[in-house]
Parts: C-alpha cells; sequence; structure tokens
C-alpha cells in the first residue's frame, strides 16, 4: 500500500507535514534535510522542485527555488541525491513542482523514476483537473504515485467534489486564494471556510497550507482538517540558521510555544 494511505491509516489527526525547496540553501543539503525532520517526528514531506516561474509561491519560497536553481538543482540531480533515501528514511515523500520541469523530464519517466527512488506523490499546482483525468492520472496510477490537487476557497462545491471522487492521496486545502507566505494567525473569513469543508463530509483526508508558521495557525488547521503543512516558515529559518538541525529545533520551538 502507498505510504501516503498507509500515514492515514495509521495516524488520521494531527499530521505535520513539511515542504523545503530541494537543493536550498546549498545544492547537497537535500537528504540531511530529510533525515532530520523524519527525526524530528515529521509525519510528511514535500520536496520541492525549483522552477523559474514559480506563479503560487510567495516571495520566500520564490528566493529559495531561485537559490536552488544557481546551485544547479535540477530533476535529474534531485533524483541522483534521493536514490537511496529509502536506505534512511521511512515516512511519505512527495515531489511538488510545476508542470514545466516534469513535462521536460517526461512524465511518464517522472512517475517511473519516482516509484524506483520511494517517492509516494506528486503536487502539481499548474496541472488542469480535465488534463489530470484524462492523460495523467492513468500514467500516475500505473506507479501508484498519487496526485494531489489543491483546493481554495475561491474552488466550487462541484469541483471539490469531483477532485475528491477522483483523488486518493489527501486533498491539498490552501488557506487562501494568495500565494503562499507565513500568517500569524487565521481570520473568520478563512475559519468559515475549513467549517465549510468539513461540513461536505469528503472521503478524501485533508490537509492545510500556505500560512502556517506558529501553533495558532497550527493548531486551527489541524483542528479542521487532517493535518498542516508548513513551508515558508521553514524555509525562512533555514536560511536564518547556520545549520540544519538548527532551523528544524527553531522550527519545532515555533509550533509548540
Amino acid at each position: 500500500m502507498n505510504r501516503i494511505k498507509q500515514l492515514f491509516i495509521r495516524n488520521p489527526k494531527n499530521i505535520l507535514s513539511i515542504y523545503f525547496t530541494a537543493g536550498y540553501p546549498k545544492l547537497t543539503d537535500t537528504v540531511e534535510i530529510i533525515k532530520e525532520l523524519e527525526k524530528n517526528g515529521v509525519d510528511l514531506i514535500e520536496v520541492g522542485i525549483p522552477f523559474s516561474d514559480p506563479m503560487a509561491d510567495g516571495p520566500t519560497i520564490q528566493e529559495s527555488g531561485t537559490q536552488a536553481l544557481k546551485n544547479g538543482m535540477s530533476l535529474k540531480v534531485l533524483f541522483e541525491q534521493l536514490k537511496d533515501i529509502r536506505k534512511e528514511t521511512t515516512i511519505p515523500l512527495i515531489m511538488m513542482g510545476y508542470l514545466n520541469p516534469i513535462m521536460q523530464y517526461g512524465f511518464e519517466n517522472f512517475c517511473k523514476k519516482c516509484a524506483e527512488t520511494g517517492i509516494d506523490g506528486t503536487i502539481i499546482p499548474d496541472l488542469p483537473f480535465n488534463d489530470y483525468i484524462r492523460e495523467y492520472k492513468p500514467v500516475a496510477d500505473k506507479y501508484d504515485i498519487k496526485i494531489i490537487m489543491l483546493i481554495t476557497p475561491e474552488t466550487s462545491e462541484e469541483r471539490i467534489r469531483l477532485i475528491d471522487e477522483h483523488t486518493d492521496g489527501f486533498i491539498y486545502m490552501v488557506s487562501s486564494a494568495s500565494t503562499t507566505g507565513a500568517q500569524k494567525s487565521f481570520d473568520e473569513k478563512k475559519q468559515d471556510y475549513f467549517k465549510n469543508i468539513n461540513a461536505m463530509n469528503l472521503k478524501n483526508p485533508r490537509l492545510i497550507g500556505f500560512g502556517i508558521s506558529n501553533k495558532a495557525t497550527l493548531e486551527a488547521a489541524q483542528a479542521n482538517a487532517n493535518g498542516a503543512i508548513i513551508g515558508s516558515k521553514f524555509i525562512t529559518l533555514l536560511k536564518e540558521s547556520p545549520d540544519i538541525k538548527t532551523a528544524v529545533d527553531s522550527l519545532k520551538k515555533n509550533i509548540e510555544e
């Protein structure tokens, strides 16, 4: 069984997922970051594929992607770095990136390499849902790679139910219709959005991302879904900290106090 599905069966609440950009701060940091996060109790990791035009990302993740590309990160390099990752880690790993670099690599080649490497799923923010159903889902299913779809406060109930029907990893609930970035709290409008999605009784588990940065936002997300995703805050801590261990320790402190 796919590790994403195993995770939600084993631990359906209070999931903590962390996003980081592969190849940042240094090209060779990828594996060490994964190992340090898992050692500190993170449930799921999203490995970002840097891209030159990341339209859904705020300035923090954009900056990390630009630096990672300058460092020499590419999908080929990333797969090479992760070739032995399953000797050292057991938690689900997801690749998150835009369609352009994945298509340049070749989508079936990408899925095949994910399966060989031990990657469990992928998030492609600019993949149109109709194209996913028609062209991409059959290929991903062949390799048991879960394609995770995003919903926002602007997504219609009809589209949300279609996504729920045609996916089986989890649904990525974007907390707002804007780009990524840390927030101190969620306002009443966002809380209402979370509650409305809860009331739909979807079959898929849900993780809330965009804006999770401290104990208040983490607990609000975990109270209204199966868990939360932290990205920009961790990228900032990687930039500001002298080493990876310190960044992970600082992240734990931010979300526990």
